[in-house]
């Protein structure tokens, strides 16, 4: 019974984790978006080809490389975790 309230309690806490990590990237790579058609474009801060860049930037962040390591969250602590276990058992 230990174990299940381990596993249980573990996954949501990684998910809080993963759920934090997740919304503080997204807005960074935002924000250097921003910051980048900033430079390119300082007279042109609202617009419409700004939106659509950002957007542009983000979906390409969605499915890019960097998205993926943040799973990381949750197989890392598993791992630690269950080579603690067996070597002490």
């Amino acid at each position: 019974m230990a174990l299940v309230r381990l596993i249980v309690f573990g996954f949501l806490g990684l998910s809080v984790v993963y759920i934090c990590i997740s919304l503080y990237s997204r807005s960074v790579r935002r924000e250097k978006l921003e910051g980048w058609w900033a430079e390119d474009h300082p007279d042109d801060l609202d617009s419409s080809e700004r939106t659509a860049y950002i957007e542009k930037g983000m979906a390409k962040y969605e499915s890019g490389f960097r998205k993926k390591l943040i799973v990381l969250v949750y197989v890392i602590p598993t791992v630690i975790v269950g080579t603690i276990l067996y070597f002490v058992n």
